[in-house]
């Protein structure tokens, strides 16, 4: 039975991913907490944090629910300590794609990262429905890498990976750069901007005197029916007026070279080491 050391596990990310792993026979997992608040969460779901060296010196998979921006820091430290195969598996891709994570030769680094449940789904369950990230009762996708170590490991990887997301659809291997691509590029830095900027007109036209709840109805109702119509679930086309509105508004919205910026290689590296490093 392989040893699992969970890091962080009393913290949010680390609680969805002890619920998926504390009935699971195949393997053992020893959970790793400093905080005193994070101990009590373990505590209530009847399990205990294994003092932080101890865990290490078990470990064949070590899992990193931790901060962006501690998770070098911490490598450094624990990195030298793992036996020779141990896997270091990352749930995001700053850390390995800004570069700080410790070089050794004679281990291996898997990054796995949800892709949450799809808009679309046939989820039947009111708690499942309600299940807005995943990992809990709705089904979800996860895309993997494996950024380090022999072929063999990803399919070691992408195994661990299914349970800590469960219930999962779809594992998409894509290398470290791309899962970047994607986040925070595609995800962040372009959708989450331009969810905001789109909460940010709600609000405004809340201020000029319509109802709240009807703005509210109107709108995410459209924002569903719009992301079936552009991404062709409706099977129905844009109307011309309304194509017409959103062609004269890109102008206004968007900087014509908005893509080469957004999505380009070295600016997607750049915010990648920001968030590692957690510049501002």
């Amino acid at each position: 039975m392989s040893t699992i050391t969970l890091m962080g596990a009393g913290g949010k990310m680390g609680l969805r991913i002890v619920r998926n792993l504390k009935d699971n026979t195949d393997y053992k997992t020893l959970y790793v907490e400093v905080s005193d608040a994070g101990k009590a969460s373990l505590a209530e779901l009847g399990l205990s944090a294994t003092p932080q060296d101890e865990a290490l010196q078990q470990a064949d998979v070590v899992i990193l629910a931790l901060p962006d921006r501690l998770i070098g820091k911490i490598c450094d430290a624990i990195v030298p300590k793992l036996r020779s195969g141990t896997m270091v598996m990352g749930l995001d891709p700053a850390a390995a794609y800004a570069g700080v994570l410790p070089e050794r030769e004679d281990i291996s680094y898997f990054i796995s990262h949800p892709c949450h449940p799809p808009m679309f789904g046939e989820e039947t369950d009111i708690k499942a429905q309600r299940d807005w990230f995943g990992g809990v009762k709705a089904k979800q996708n996860i895309v993997c890498s494996l950024q380090h170590g022999p072929e063999k490991d990803y399919a070691k990887g992408e195994d661990i990976a299914r349970i800590i997301f469960a219930p999962v659809l779809r594992a998409h291997r894509v290398t470290t750069e791309q899962m970047a691509v994607l986040e925070p590029a595609l995800v962040e830095t372009l959708t989450l901007t331009c969810f905001m900027v789109i909460h940010d007109a709600m609000e405004e036209v809340i201020k000029m005197g319509l109802p709240k709840q009807a703005v509210l109805d109107f709108l995410l109702g459209h924002i569903r029916t719009l992301v079936a119509i552009v991404w062709d679930f409706a099977g129905a086309p844009v109307s011309d007026g309304a194509k017409l509105a959103s062609t004269k508004a890109r102008e206004q919205l968007f900087q014509s070279d908005w893509k080469k910026k957004v999505l380009k290689i070295e600016n997607v590296r750049q915010s990648v080491k920001d968030i590692a490093e957690q510049i501002s």
